[in-house]
């Protein structure tokens, strides 16, 4: 903790920020160039979305590696080296030859982009702790959700004057950014005397032990669950949007903007009030909101109501993950230092894992048919439901309670 105290709280956050945007700029950032990315290759959209799907597994698969490795090696070599893959990786995208190398390049791509993701989320559990804790991370989240507004827009404004490979490139420029700022800036937050072993099967033992963390899985599956559904709604919509209801790439790109507020708003809620309210609270109003808000997108879907009348329930349903995210990452991290990675790392596996199995399921029926996305928003919010309810009650209360009814009788 003393090696960030030099650092301003603003500075900090924007260079963490800055890590952790990687993400949805990896995965946003071309969503505008889907149509104009399967006419270049000759290929059909499932095989686009299998890009997005091979991405997310990069993502998920990476953070699972690299979060345990930053609490060996600590935080700023592995998150330095990361990003020299991701700044290669991008430009491979650019210059893929076909559909099938594009797919291996966006593996590689998410993969690299991951350290970004969980280093980030690790050095803030290294550095805050309690209400500090909630607090810097809503702000980290508020930088952090500005980039699913500015990338789809950015990439639509790069594709209006040059071809999609022009994104890639540009991603590549930002990794090259990154790399700079990471040598320069970041500090180390994680003293040698923390560091946990190199022992392969202690760090396995490490992660099982949060596996069988009760309340822990319960915030990790609600999160999780909730974000996957958010990626079949960010695979769904290029192709809902613009394929069945006209809209052009520039409306696209602010209308899936206007979920970035969304976002915004969902999670400095729980920042702003989060001496008012317990986090807990926030995540059951965040659960309800998102099955509310998805069971009314399916009903606009299987009725074919007017785009606005769908746009509205999916800005509530996106305003709901900023809450529940936000606030099942502190309940779940709280509990955990000297594994800040690993925990990290399970945080951010599994919803680039579930995302991964739900982004390509939202083509199955087509790309003129919206029907699939909005069952799957629906299913994700009352699976998150069910998990959260189901892991996260107090075992304890019920067996005082049964201990009681016992001696009585």
């Amino acid at each position: 903790m003393s090696a960030i105290k030099n650092y301003d709280r603003l500075r900090l956050v924007l260079l963490l920020g800055a890590f952790s945007a990687l993400g949805p700029l990896t995965i946003d950032m071309y969503l505008p160039s889907f149509p104009q990315i399967a006419a270049d290759y000759g290929t059909q959209a499932s095989l686009v979305q299998l890009s997005l799907t091979a991405c997310l597994i990069g993502l998920g698969l990476g953070q699972i590696i690299m979060g345990p490795l930053s609490d060996v090696h600590g935080r700023r070599k592995p998150i330095i080296v990361s990003l020299t893959i991701y700044l290669a990786a991008s430009f491979v995208c650019a210059v893929s030859p076909n559909i099938y190398w594009f797919i291996a390049a966006r593996f590689i791509q998410g993969f690299a982009a991951s350290a970004g993701i969980v280093i980030s989320r690790a050095v803030v559990r290294d550095v805050y702790s309690g209400p500090e804790l909630t607090k810097f991370f809503s702000l980290l989240m508020l930088v952090n959700n500005l980039f699913p507004m500015i990338a789809p827009m950015a990439g639509s404004g790069v594709i209006s004057f040059t071809k999609w490979t022009g994104v890639f490139l540009v991603l590549s420029a930002v990794g090259l950014l990154l790399v700079l700022m990471a040598t320069k800036n970041l500090k180390e937050t994680l003293p040698v005397e923390n560091r946990v072993s190199a022992n392969f099967g202690e760090l396995l033992s490490g992660i099982q032990a949060l596996l069988k963390d009760r309340l822990f899985l319960g915030y990790a599956l609600a999160q999780g669950i909730m974000i996957g559904g958010v990626f079949a709604y960010v695979s769904g919509t290029p192709f809902v949007y613009q394929n069945i209801y006209g809209a052009s790439p520039q409306l696209f790109a602010l209308l899936f903007a206007s979920n970035g507020i969304s976002l915004i708003i969902g999670s400095q809620v729980v920042g702003r009030f989060s001496g008012v309210f317990s986090e807990r609270k926030f995540v059951i109003l965040g659960l309800l909101l998102s099955c509310t808000a998805s069971f009314s997108a399916l009903m606009v879907i299987l009725f074919h109501g007017p785009l606005i009348a769908l746009v509205i329930p999916l800005f509530f349903f996106v305003a709901s993950i900023g809450m529940t995210s936000t606030a099942s990452f502190v309940l779940a991290m709280e509990s955990q230092s000297k594994r800040a990675g690993s925990a990290a790392a399970l945080l951010g596996l599994l919803p680039f894992v579930l995302g991964a199995f739900t982004s390509p399921l939202v083509g199955v029926a087509g790309e003129n048919s919206a029907v699939p996305m909005g069952i799957i928003l629906l299913t994700t919010s009352l699976l998150a439901l069910w998990a959260f309810f189901g892991l996260t009650f107090k075992p304890k209360a019920k067996s005082a309670h049964h201990s009681a009814a016992t001696q009585s009788s």
